[in-house]
C-alpha cells in the first residue's frame, strides 16, 4: 500500500502596507469620501479587521483608546486611537458604508496611489502590527492589540518584511 503524503499548506507572508504607501493611498481618497478614509485610518491606525471598522460606534470612543466590541471569536479588547483622530470624526460613527464598497474603494485608490495589486484593506492591519513591531513594541502586547489568542499568530509579522531583516543584518555587519 502506497502512503499518501499530506500536503503542507504553504503560508504566505502577510502583505503590509507601509508609512509611506499609507500618506499616497490617503492623498488619492477625496475629501469627499470621509466613511472611506475613516475606516482606512481606523485600519491602519488601531489594527480594526474590516468588521469591527464597521462596528464601531462614538461609545466605543474613550480619550486616547477604543474599546472593541464583538471582536472576531466573541472576544473584546481595547485598541489604540489612530494618531490625528479629531473630535469630529465621532459624528461619522458607525459608517454608514458596507463592507464591499470598503473594499472596492481600497482597490480603486490602493490601485490610484500605484500600490501593490496583492494588497487588500487587511492590509492595513497588517501594516499597524508590522509597524508596531518594528517600532519596539514587545510582541505580547502587539498579540493583545490584534486580540491573538495564540502569539504564533502574531509571530508571522516578525518574519513579515525580510528587508528590515536584511538591513539590520548589514547594519551589524
Amino acid at each position: 500500500m502506497e502512503e499518501v503524503k499530506k500536503k503542507r499548506a504553504v503560508r504566505k507572508l502577510p502583505k503590509s502596507v507601509r508609512p509611506e504607501e499609507f500618506k499616497k493611498l490617503i492623498s488619492k481618497i477625496p475629501t469627499s469620501q470621509k466613511e472611506t478614509r475613516l475606516s482606512f485610518l481606523l485600519a491602519y491606525g488601531s489594527g480594526l479587521r474590516i468588521s469591527e471598522v464597521l462596528r464601531v460606534s462614538k461609545e466605543h470612543i474613550k480619550t486616547n483608546s477604543i474599546f472593541v466590541l464583538q471582536s472576531k471569536y466573541g472576544l473584546e479588547r481595547i485598541v489604540p486611537l489612530p494618531k490625528g483622530w479629531k473630535v469630529e470624526f465621532n459624528k461619522l460613527l458607525p459608517l454608514k458604508i458596507n463592507r464591499r464598497t470598503l473594499q472596492r474603494n481600497f482597490r480603486k485608490y490602493s490601485s490610484l496611489a500605484k500600490l501593490s495589486n496583492l494588497y487588500t484593506f487587511h492590509s492595513l492591519r497588517h501594516g499597524f502590527a508590522t509597524r508596531s513591531l518594528e517600532s519596539g513594541i514587545p510582541i505580547n502586547q502587539v498579540q493583545v492589540l490584534l486580540g491573538h489568542s495564540n502569539i504564533s499568530t502574531t509571530n508571522v509579522y516578525v518574519k513579515a518584511n525580510p528587508l528590515d531583516a536584511l538591513k539590520s543584518y548589514e547594519d551589524l555587519f
